[in-house]
């Protein structure tokens, strides 16, 4: 906990303003949906294995297939963020996410895990691709740069510290 307080004292020390501290905060959060995911399944998928009996090619199939999964987020987010907004998309892909991890959690099959798998990659692949936009849209032209890229580098550095998340 206090490496978020130190975390969050040096971007707040880089930013101009509140509004670029809340943006940071905002494009910090949806690639954690992405790492997350991945740390979690690191560690799932043995335990997944044995409950469903399933192959080892199936389940290099259910861990991968995510970033499949995210293309039709990434490929509908631009027309749906064009007729509802980048706010109403923003939320609308943190609930398709939320309900592909219920759909995952319940899954009592190889189907219905991969259908619970798709749900989230689609949630996954809005979050993707709005984060950046939005962040480009608010952002003031200063510390535009910044703001913009910040999501790819949260990326990685959730995966360094979300690595051990999902090991047994």
């Amino acid at each position: 906990m206090p490496l978020i307080f130190f975390i969050a004292i040096v971007f707040f020390s880089l930013c101009e303003s509140c509004l670029d501290f809340c943006i940071i905060i905002l494009t910090a959060c949806f690639p954690s949906y992405f790492v997350i995911d991945i740390g979690v399944m690191s560690g799932a998928n043995i335990y997944i294995q044995d409950d469903l009996k399933i192959s080892d090619l199936q389940v290099s199939l259910l861990v991968g297939t995510l970033n499949l999964y995210s293309l039709v987020g990434s490929a509908a987010a631009g027309r749906t963020s064009d007729r509802i907004g980048r706010r109403y998309t923003i939320v609308m892909a943190g609930a398709i996410f939320f309900l592909g991890s219920i759909l995952m959690g319940f899954a009592t099959n190889y189907a219905f895990l991969m259908v619970g798998r798709f749900v989230a990659g689609v949630g996954v692949g809005y979050a993707l691709m709005i984060a950046p936009v939005y962040t480009a849209e608010v952002s003031p032209a200063s510390s535009r740069g910044f703001l913009t890229s910040f999501p790819e580098v949260s990326i990685h550095i959730f995966i360094y510290f979300v690595g051990g998340l999902g090991t047994p």
